[in-house]
């Protein structure tokens, strides 16, 4: 059959989220969880979804970048974009003129990834799955032919990754049985944001614990005496054994890194993640060896631009943690590629999640990433924020602290209208409301 794309259209949502200091860090202070909405819908009738995220303002620019590929997209029949799925995303991202505004970086590949995971959500709806069965049930020939190896064949070849996913092949069932049954692992961060005060800390910290969470993020990098407050009541309330990481937030120099951390170590650190500039591998690579006889490895990933970023993280040793992200890279595809070259070099998936949208996507990816490449739960965990959920149909679900594996077929972002309609950037009920009572200027 053949399935033709007919329209794509996105609209800006943004949630006020910084009313209450949700997602509150030593660098963004009052975000605003938002994020650039896609519908595509085909000549036969089918629709999917997709998002980039945001923190609110420039929200917009995201969406003119999504109109602007629109044309390159339109018209395309989805069993060849299924068919040659790299070809597509490499046509989508190459395009002329348009390919100086990245490459592969910033507002215009947030835009490739709205784009290309709707397609992925179309893509599951029609075969019935949710989006992680769809990438564990591919043969290897297959889900690699998804991935751009363009600049990559230093690190990981095609046929490699083809021998990993052949290789993992054996206890497959049985780990998918797991996920059905236990779930993923995740690690929360909805108790540690820099602006919550030290009374809803502690009852975040006893409610989610409660909820059979054991691994736990807290934000620092603003004052380093506030943070050894903040974390002493983290190591105070956490029951013995559980997992403690923080997050900087690109907040420091190198050196000021090293020095901050080592103040820290003896709260039991896992990560430090971003603890500087997201393009700076050597900085990661000096903090990194200055860290490890502390115990402490580095995490880094959620504002790393494109699979060549991650591929330098990786070769170096620059990141003991690799933390991907479902709409700073191009989509699923470039997740993929990022995913095997991790297994290559032995690096954990820890995924960044949280905002609008991303504790909906990556579950999907650590569960493929489990099921079909890592083989191993081992340091493997993936982040959730427990905010917005309600405006999705198919909501994160998370139970005895590990994410439950969404069953309904899509990529789980389909948002209910009401939602949309509330929240839509400026003319909004909830953004009308605001402005009205006079807290917030359009």
């Amino acid at each position: 059959m053949t399935r033709i794309i007919q329209s794509i259209s996105v609209r800006d949502i943004r949630f006020p989220t910084s009313l209450e200091k949700d997602g509150s860090d030593a660098t963004n202070l009052a975000p605003d969880y938002s994020c650039a909405y896609v519908s595509m819908t085909t000549k036969d009738g089918l629709k999917g979804y997709g998002i980039t995220f945001t923190l609110g303002r420039g929200n917009n620019i995201v969406c003119e970048g999504i109109k602007l590929l629109t044309e390159l997209v339109v018209g395309k029949d989805l069993d060849e974009i299924f068919g040659n799925f790299a070809q597509f995303w490499w046509d989508l991202t190459n395009a002329q003129q348009i390919r100086w505004l990245g490459p592969d970086k910033g507002v215009m590949h947030m835009a490739v990834a709205g784009i290309c995971n709707a397609i992925w959500d179309l893509w599951a709806r029609i075969e019935g799955k949710p989006l992680w069965k769809l990438l564990v049930d591919m043969s290897p020939e297959q889900l690699v032919s998804t991935i751009d190896f363009t600049y990559l064949e230093d690190a990981l070849t095609k046929d490699e990754a083809i021998d990993i996913l052949v290789k993992m092949k054996e206890g497959k069932e049985e780990r998918e049985k797991e996920m059905k049954a236990n779930g993923f692992p995740a690690y929360i961060t909805s108790c540690g944001w820099l602006g919550y005060s030290e009374e809803k800390i502690t009852r975040l910290l006893m409610e989610t614990q409660e909820k059979g969470f054991t691994r736990f993020k807290a934000k620092v990098g603003a004052d380093i005496e506030d943070d050894k407050r903040r974390l002493k009541v983290f190591r105070e309330k956490l029951m013995p054994g559980n997992l403690l990481m923080v997050d900087a937030n690109q907040k420091w120099e190198i050196q000021e890194a090293i020095d901050w951390m080592k103040q820290l170590a003896e709260y039991g650190i896992t990560w430090i993640e971003e603890p500087t500039s997201p393009d700076d591998v050597l900085g990661h690579l000096e903090i990194s060896k200055a860290l490890a006889s502390h115990g402490i490895g580095v995490a880094t990933g959620e504002q790393c631009q494109n699979k060549v970023m991650f591929k330098q993280f990786l070769k170096s040793g620059a990141m003991q943690f690799c933390q991907i992200d479902s709409c700073r890279l191009g989509g699923v595809s470039e997740n993929l590629a990022v995913i095997l070259m991790a297994k290559k070099y032995g690096v954990p998936v820890c995924p960044h999640a949280g905002g609008v949208g991303l504790c909906e996507y990556v579950q999907h990816l650590s569960i493929f990433d489990y099921i079909s490449v890592a083989g191993s739960l081992d340091k493997r965990m993936c982040e959730f924020a427990d905010h917005l959920h309600e405006h999705f149909y198919e909501p994160a679900r998370v139970k005895n602290g590990c994410y439950v594996a969404p069953e309904k077929p899509g990529y789980s972002i389909e948002m209910y209208p009401e939602s949309l309609d509330k929240y839509e950037w400026p003319a909004g009920g909830e953004w009308q409301r605001l402005s009205t009572a006079n807290l917030i200027q359009l």
